[in-house]
């Protein structure tokens, strides 16, 4: 047959985040672009630890973005902590598997 059916497809990562050197205070994105039928659904992780962003937490600084990048409004970094320094990947999941990106480390610029 002459059928166009567009099979569905297992996620793969086109774009992947690459390693960021931030300055305390300032905006910061993490790339992550996935394609994949049905759309795949993109979730971070941070040293392991899944990402909360304003899906969870309206009042996150963290945003996911459309296309499945990682947007901070602006790093967080204090002197008890710093909760946006770490290790970062994506992973893209739909029905049919998930796909897992690159680890990529967020600095913040020496005090």
């Amino acid at each position: 047959g002459s059928h166009t059916q567009l099979e569905d497809t297992a996620p793969r990562i086109v774009e992947h985040p690459t390693d960021l050197l931030v300055s305390k205070g300032e905006p910061a994105t993490l790339s992550c672009k996935a394609e994949g039928r049905p759309a795949p659904a993109v979730e971070w992780y941070k040293d392991g630890e899944r990402v909360e962003t304003d899906r969870e937490d309206p009042r996150s600084h963290r945003t996911l973005l459309p296309g499945g990048s990682l947007f901070f409004l602006r790093i967080l970094h204090g002197r008890r902590g710093k909760p946006d320094e770490g290790v970062y990947m994506c992973v893209a999941r739909n029905y049919l598997g998930e796909a897992t990106s690159r680890n990529a480390s967020l600095e913040v610029a020496g005090e």
